[in-house]
């Protein structure tokens, strides 16, 4: 789920016009109001704005609170999951990397990481750190996912292996994909270069040199007391806290844990182009900053829906660590990020000299995008437009599309069917190639599935019809997934596929990506 949000109209689409640069410095008038009728509508419990102008923090600002049902409120310096705005710390650290003649974007992964291999030789000898950074490489989207979400017990090191087993959806550099693992390889490369590891380095030469005082790497850092906000996630109907998704082993692409106050620190730095606001001295030369701004790989650009229909792009591309597209004229540079149980947002739009942050504690797109929307269009001085309705409306036709998609399937399925096999014959150990063991087992009549790795990942197998069982995940945050088993000719198991049940599944829920096959017996 470290990733943009799963519509791309609402990550990295939006339109272009001509409209008069605006000198507006105060935040919107309405702001506090809109918010918070924002949190209302999409039921966020709390939520943290920061923006910057003219390279001044003109606000950094909570809103609601940390916790469902506990009144302690969100300030601005109350800490979220970010997700996947990781990335842009990750590639900044490797440009401040290049700057030092340490490393160059163009340097061949297996000459700074020995032992990187890809499932195709030709791919793992030409690929590049800028391929890493730039979901081109060839894997389906969010293939791997399943190795960290939910959280696993594999090491980074461990999860990089795995990508020798993960066949590519497509050709060389030939699509966008988007993708986690990459990134945690990417990140792997500056411990093999610096002796330190991705972790301390982000502490010691971001954090610290920017004074980030609250912001750290691992929410495995946070203690009774401290100032952090809950995840909140809309379990079975209801929106309820859920436990915090460690994730640690996907550090580099998604593990960052940071405030209003801290990431306005951050956007001041990124639009002054890596030089630092209050004294002399750089994290990473103008030049890297255009480098890190500049397209890399073309996104699909797709119509949206009615109600967002004014927000289709000119240009949409990726970068380094940032998505690129624009907005009534302006070039922005942007990222979205998502945990189990937060949603964030961060866009810059560099001939404006203005940066917006958004932080939520539930997992709701619309919710960032529409304030985002709104603070733009006040300081480029157009006309208001409803947002949340709009996003509103969209989220709604959504879940009624895939509401209606999950009926007619229930309805289609042959309910008198039966298995090929009697019960205990589906029972095994089974493995796939790159995520490895899983196991089905017999319990009180029925079928139990596990991901052995993966400790919250057990399911009661319900049957479906024919050889086709669901797998209904006991800790409910899990996206339910339809297992699918072919069989020999005798009648034996030859494989069983994976795909989610839900339209709206997340993608790094990447069942589809896995091929279980019956482990050899031992003799």
């Amino acid at each position: 789920m470290l990733k943009l949000p799963r519509p791309l109209y609402t990550a990295v689409l939006m339109v272009a016009s001509a409209v008069p640069l605006c000198a507006q410095t105060a935040p919107p008038p309405d702001l506090d109001s809109y918010v918070a009728s924002s949190m209302k509508t999409f039921d966020v419990p709390g939520m943290a704005v920061a923006i910057v102008k003219d390279g001044k923090i003109v606000i950094a600002k909570g809103y609601g609170v940390r916790k469902l049902g506990d009144p302690t409120p969100v300030d601005e310096r109350t800490m979220f999951g970010i997700g996947s705005n990781t990335k842009a710390f990750t590639t900044a650290a490797l440009a401040g990397l290049v700057d030092a003649g340490k490393l160059s974007w163009d340097d061949p992964v297996y000459q700074r990481l020995p032992g990187f291999v890809m499932y195709d030789p030709y791919v793992s000898h030409e690929m590049t750190i800028r391929d890493l950074l730039t979901h081109r490489s060839g894997m389906g989207l969010g293939e791997g996912d399943l190795l960290f979400w939910p959280h696993s017990t594999y090491t980074r090191e461990e999860i990089i292996y795995k990508l020798r087993f993960m066949k590519p959806a497509s050709s060389f550099r030939s699509h966008y994909a988007y993708d986690n693992l990459l990134y945690m390889t990417a990140g792997q490369i500056i411990p093999a270069v610096t002796g330190t590891s991705w972790d301390d380095y982000i502490r010691q030469h971001i954090f610290a040199v920017l004074g980030m005082n609250n912001s750290n790497v691992s929410n495995a850092a946070f203690k009774p007391g401290d100032d952090y906000a809950f995840p909140h996630e809309r379990v079975d109907g209801k929106l309820q806290v859920i436990p915090f998704e460690v994730l640690d082993n996907a550090g580099p692409a998604g593990a960052i844990n940071s405030c209003a106050a801290d990431m306005a620190k951050w956007v001041q730095l990124q639009l002054n182009r890596g030089k630092f606001v209050d004294r002399d001295g750089r994290l990473f030369s103008e030049q890297q900053s255009k480098e890190m701004w500049s397209p890399q790989t073309i996104l699909p650009i797709g119509n949206p829906p009615p109600p967002l229909a004014g927000l289709k792009p000119n240009f949409a591309d990726y970068a380094l660590g940032w998505g690129l597209r624009d907005y009534h004229g302006r070039k922005l540079a942007g990222h979205t990020g998502g945990v189990a149980g937060f949603v964030s947002r961060v866009m810059l739009v560099p001939e404006e000299n203005l940066g917006v942050v958004v932080l939520t504690n539930a997992e709701e797109g619309g919710a960032f995008d529409s304030i985002l929307y709104h603070v733009l269009d006040h300081y480029f001085g157009l006309p208001p437009t409803d947002w949340i309705g709009a996003f509103k409306a969209v989220k709604d036709a959504e879940e009624k599309e895939a509401a209606e998609s999950m009926r007619k399937a229930e309805g289609a399925r042959a309910v008198d069917s039966k298995p090929s096999l009697p019960l205990e014959k589906y029972e095994g150990a089974y493995n796939d190639a790159w995520y490895g063991p899983i196991t089905i087992r017999g319990e009180n009549g029925g079928l139990i599935i596990s991901f052995d790795h993966t400790p919250t990942m057990i399911g009661d197998l319900q049957h479906w019809q024919y050889d086709t069982f669901k797998a209904h995940w006991r800790d409910r945050t899990i996206e339910d997934a339809f297992v699918t088993f072919s069989l020999k000719p005798e009648g034996s198991i030859e494989s069983a596929r994976m795909a989610a049940v839900s339209p709206l599944a997340d993608f790094s829920f990447d069942y589809q990506d896995l091929l279980l096959k019956p482990a050899e017996k031992k003799p």
